[in-house]
């Protein structure tokens, strides 16, 4: 059961990361601030989103698991918060010129 446990881990952790990976690849190559936003939030949110799937197997109790996701759920929401927050700003800058 362990050898299961520890290669969906290894798979779910795997996938997050190439997904940060992604995320950064559109943030530095994408021509504009929304497009760039848009590409950086959504494969953050994912990649994390797997990372934490991966380690839920390996919490050593129901507390450490609801802690995991406590801190997934809190980077959703500040995510999307401060997306909306620069897209705002970017709006108004390019209206204002």
């Amino acid at each position: 059961m362990s050898l299961a446990r520890d290669m969906i881990t290894l798979v779910a952790v795997s996938a997050g990361a190439f997904f940060f990976l992604a995320g950064t690849i559109g943030l530095l190559r994408f021509p504009d601030t929304l497009t760039r936003l848009h590409a950086l939030t959504k494969a953050d949110n994912l990649g994390l989103g797997l990372v934490v799937l991966g380690l839920l197997p390996q919490a050593a109790s129901v507390r450490d698991a609801l802690k995991l996701i406590s801190v997934w759920l809190l980077a959703l929401l500040a995510g999307a918060t401060v997306s909306q927050l620069i897209a705002r700003a970017a709006r108004e800058a390019r209206t204002t010129r």
